[in-house]
Formats: C-alpha cells, sequence, structure tokens
C-alpha cells in the first residue's frame, strides 16, 4: 500500500434521516479510506447503506428528511461534508464522479445524449460548443460506444441499456475525475454486457488512473474488479479486508453467509442455493447488540449484549466486527 496520503477519508461517517415514526440511522460511524487509483469494493443487502454512503460522498443526502449527523469526509485533506451547495457543484464532475444505478433515471429524456455530455464539459472544463462535442466524441469512442457521431445526437430512449451505461461512464469520466463512484453499474443488464461494463471500468482506471469505490450486492463483481473490499449490514462495516482475503477466509458470519449464497451448480445435481436465514432487522428497532445475532450461527448471550468494534483479524489483514470471528 502506498504510503502517500489518502484521495478520500471518510470518518466516523453518520447519516439520518427523518420519518413519521422515528430516526432511521442508515450509516452509522462508518469509516474507510481510498487511495488514489485503488478500486475499492462496498457490498451488502440491499439497505444495508451503501448507496447513502455514496451520496454523503458527493453532498446528495436529500434534506429534509436526510442529514449527515456527524462524522467528515475529507478528499484530498479538505473536509467536504458541510460544504455550501455552489462548492459541491464545482467538485462534482471534475473532482467525483458517479454512475448511477439506473441510467434511465439519471439521463435526462428530453435533452440528446451530446447536450448532456457538452454541458458538463462546458461547465467543468471552460470548452468552447464545438470542443466539447469533439471530447464527447473522443469519450465515447473510448468507452466503445459504436458510430459515436450518430448516437451523441440521440435521446437515452433510443439506445440499449448496455449503451446508456457506456454514456454514464462517458459523462462520469471526461473531466477526468479523481474519484469515481459506481452504484450498481451492472444491474438490470444482461451477463455479457455486465462483463463489458466491468471491463471498461476496469481498462479506463488503469488508463486514466482514477480511483473507484464500487457499491454492489454480488460479490463476483467484487471478485473481478476490487483489491479490497468492506462488507456492510445495517449501516455498519462489519468486515474490511483484502478481497483474496475475504474470500478465502471471511471473519464475519455475514461474509461467510454471503459468500455460501452465491449460486453454484454441482456435478449430477440440481443447482443449490443456501440463504441466509430470518430477515434484516428494521433500523427504526434495532435490537441491542449485534445487528445480525437473529441470524447468526454463531450467536451466544455476549453477542447481544453490546455492539461488536471493528476488530483487526489474521495479523492485520482484515478486519471484523464480531465477538466470535471466523
Amino acid at each position: 500500500m502506498s504510503s502517500d496520503p489518502p484521495l478520500l477519508c471518510v470518518e466516523n461517517l453518520v447519516v439520518e434521516f427523518e420519518t413519521d415514526l422515528g430516526v432511521i440511522r442508515a450509516v452509522d460511524d462508518v469509516s474507510f479510506e481510498v487511495r488514489a487509483g485503488e478500486a475499492l469494493g462496498i457490498v451488502g443487502e440491499s439497505g444495508c447503506g451503501k448507496s447513502v454512503t455514496a451520496l454523503a460522498i458527493l453532498g446528495l443526502v436529500p434534506s429534509p428528511p436526510g442529514r449527515i449527523a456527524g462524522g467528515s469526509i475529507r478528499l484530498n485533506g479538505r473536509d467536504i461534508a458541510h460544504l455550501p451547495e455552489s462548492e459541491l457543484r464545482r467538485i462534482r464532475g471534475r473532482e467525483i464522479s458517479m454512475i448511477f444505478q439506473e441510467p434511465m433515471t439519471a439521463l435526462n429524456p428530453v435533452f440528446t445524449v451530446g447536450n448532456q455530455m457538452v454541458d458538463v464539459l462546458r461547465r467543468h472544463k471552460g470548452l468552447s460548443r464545438d470542443a466539447a462535442r469533439g471530447a464527447a466524441i473522443d469519450m465515447l469512442k473510448t468507452v466503445g460506444i459504436p458510430a459515436p457521431e450518430k448516437r451523441i445526437d440521440e435521446y437515452p430512449h433510443e439506445l440499449s441499456g448496455g449503451m446508456r451505461q457506456r454514456i454514464m461512464i462517458a459523462m462520469a469520466l471526461s473531466c477526468s475525475p479523481k474519484l469515481l463512484i459506481a452504484d450498481e453499474p451492472t444491474t438490470a443488464l444482461d451477463v455479457t454486457t455486465q462483463a463489458q461494463v466491468l471491463e471498461e471500468i476496469n481498462a479506463l482506471q488503469e488508463k486514466l488512473g482514477t480511483a473507484v469505490i464500487l457499491i454492489t450486492h454480488d460479490l463476483g463483481v467484487i471478485a473481478e474488479t476490487c483489491r479490497r473490499a468492506l462488507v456492510m449490514y445495517c449501516g455498519k462495516i462489519v468486515e474490511a479486508a483484502d478481497t483474496e482475503h475475504l474470500f478465502e477466509h471471511p471473519h464475519h458470519p455475514y461474509t461467510t453467509g454471503l459468500l455460501t449464497s452465491i449460486p453454484r451448480i454441482r456435478e449430477h445435481k440440481l443447482p443449490v442455493l443456501p440463504t441466509i436465514p430470518g430477515m434484516v432487522p428494521d433500523l427504526l428497532h434495532l435490537p441491542p447488540g449485534c445487528s445480525f445475532a437473529d441470524r447468526c450461527p454463531k450467536v451466544t448471550q455476549r453477542c447481544r449484549e453490546a455492539v461488536p468494534p471493528l476488530t483487526a483479524q489474521a495479523g492485520g489483514r482484515a478486519a471484523a466486527a464480531c465477538i466470535h470471528p471466523n
């Protein structure tokens, strides 16, 4: 690992949402770092806080009802957690970009691809309209869009799901940001297109030296793309490790359950799909102690009495928030 200071440092981040029934803590005391050029994966079930963490980094948590209730988010040493909107607009796109989960909701349906890309380039790079259009076409070529001179004048609904996702990647990378956040970038794509999109992200990361935070529920995507991974559950990080170590020796029972649940076709047998028993607890009524206790095969009374801290494992190669780690 480089001795250079981290590009992004998130410390003790807390994000809360006001509801009619009470306050929901969607992100609870989350800390991690991302270094320049690094690929970090964040994995977990829907509702675990992955996307809210990303929105907090970009200053896009809707307020009200949401707010950053604690912690810091430092980009190159500068705390950006509570910057005014005018300053955040200058950072978004230029220093941090995001590929959103569903391109059809992220792309404006009433503007052509070209209009949307040119606007980003003119705002952040100060290019003329013609120069911005040329740069947009070049970026569409880079991400593998066929006939980019034609596609740039089409509307999002005229393009396939894979093309729309590539356009989102092109827009996100058009200003050469230092950090790219990809939120479920392969959701709703077929397997072949998923593989192509991941290859594009990997290739562009190596070419441009961009750091990547990849948010997904799919551990297979993490294995192909990231060198480090965080596992989240009920708003907390329950395990952090190098990806290789995470797959070879998971320490938290939840991580073990996720890995066991990956579909495998066994020889001479029908596909077997193990599951994690029980349900994710209601964030409004979290049980005392470990949030995973009611679903954990290793639970003891101690687990129900105190929230376990994230503790170093395997000589520092991993950390897990578990009283009885594997």
